[in-house]
């Protein structure tokens, strides 16, 4: 079965993927020949692999790959699956020719950031949720471990599930960052008014971005907003510093109190007074260099 699946999954930088390769290594399993690879977002793969020296075709990805393949799934297999979504297992289905085959559950760890950049995304003010491809089961024992309530979770929808669900908050008049790293996110990434990507993020991800964290950290993402939001705020104390500046400067310097106290700035003074604030803007944006994120 994993030699089956590693064989599809060959080439492929889907975590899923990853994981089935990995286990194949250990296993010392050599790949099949395979050909015609097809890839579905949101649902599975497929590629023709040479079994017992016939060309068969192996599908991989969820109940619903199968199901439009017209492949049918044994209840007790289904079962079985449910049962390990439950354990807060990703549960992916394989098939060979036209039948059934096995089930491959894959337990996706946290990154051991994640809890704590969702907490201080929270203490931002922001609320997070949990968008994914997975079962509902699985994800919402996901989010638990991330301190989410279920009602945070949308689960089991497809790449344009995401997109939908984005829009149907941006519509609400939210402001919406997504944060992803494959290419069903690439999508979501590309309707989120912020789309944000890991390093190690697919290349139509890293494409979709408009910001790429350039470490594998989760916390980046709240580093990130705090950078931004402290920009921000030294471009408006620059502006406010370069109007009142004018607005009390230029006056002085065109004589407005020379009649009444005989005051007057000179053009040398004028002039170097205009240097001084070009410096103090300047200053004041590299304090951003000692921004704590």
């Amino acid at each position: 079965l994993i030699q089956l699946a590693a064989s599809v999954e060959i080439g492929t930088r889907h975590p899923l993927a990853h994981a089935i390769q990995t286990q194949a290594q250990i296993q010392s399993q050599d790949l099949l020949n395979a050909q015609d690879f097809q890839t579905e977002p949101g649902l599975g793969v497929s590629a023709t692999v040479t079994w017992q020296g016939q060309p068969q075709t192996v599908r991989l990805g969820n109940a619903a790959w199968l199901n439009q393949a017209e492949i049918d799934l044994d209840p007790a297999l289904t079962a079985q699956a449910d049962d390990l979504a439950a354990a807060g297992q990703t549960v992916v289905y394989v098939s060979l020719g036209n039948q059934p085959v096995g089930l491959i559950a894959v337990a996706d760890t946290l990154r051991p950031d994640a809890a704590a950049a969702v907490t201080a995304l929270q203490d931002l003010g922001l609320t997070v949720q949990l968008l994914s491809g997975d079962q509902p089961a699985a994800a919402v024992a996901i989010a638990a471990q991330l301190g989410l309530p279920p009602e945070a979770v949308t689960a089991g929808v497809t790449p344009a599930g995401k997109v939908s669900h984005l829009r149907q908050m941006q519509d609400q008049g939210l402001t919406v960052a997504m944060v992803g790293d494959g290419i069903n996110d690439a999508p979501a990434i590309a309707q989120a008014d912020v789309g944000i990507a890991l390093n190690s993020s697919s290349d139509v991800a890293l494409e979709t971005a408009d910001i790429v964290l350039m470490r594998e950290q989760l916390g980046d993402v709240v580093a990130a907003i705090r950078l931004s939001q402290a920009t921000f705020n030294k471009i408006r104390q620059n502006l406010a510093w370069a109007f009142t500046y004018n607005l009390v400067g230029i006056p002085l310097a065109a004589g407005v109190l020379l009649p009444v106290t005989g005051l007057m700035l000179s053009p040398a003074i004028a002039g170097g007074l205009m240097a001084f604030s070009s410096v103090s803007v300047v200053l004041n944006s590299l304090l951003l260099r000692r921004q704590r994120l």
